[in-house]
């Protein structure tokens, strides 16, 4: 069962844009943390973004300046805007939704790839 939904990844030259979005399904409930993770070949996956329920944002430093996490009113789908993307940024993007229950979800993954 797909419990979200994830889109928005491509393929983009060096310093060009691309926007991530993920939508979680309706049988989630109490969403707590919704960040963005992301995974090179090769390496593990890590941290790239998150928002908290109160809307505390928190990034890696890689990406400061460059992405923005964001929800929509309903806090049901989170956006990646990234910018000035780089070679190093790609990598599969995953997306993570995590509730007040302690439940873990995970995406299916969406691949971005910068030409440099």
């Amino acid at each position: 069962q797909v419990q979200q939904v994830e889109s928005g990844g491509g393929l983009v030259q060096v310093g060009g844009s691309l926007r991530l979005s993920c939508a979680a399904s309706r049988s989630i409930f109490s969403i707590d943390v919704m960040g963005w993770y992301r995974q090179a070949p090769g390496k593990q996956r890590d941290l790239v973004a998150l928002i908290t329920r109160a809307g505390r944002t928190t990034y890696t430093d890689s990406v400061k300046g460059r992405f923005t996490i964001s929800r929509d009113a309903a806090k049901t789908t989170v956006y990646l805007q990234m910018n000035s993307l780089k070679p190093e940024d790609t990598a599969v993007y995953y997306c993570r939704i995590t509730t007040t229950t302690a439940n873990d979800y995970w995406g299916q993954g969406t691949q971005v790839t910068v030409s440099s």
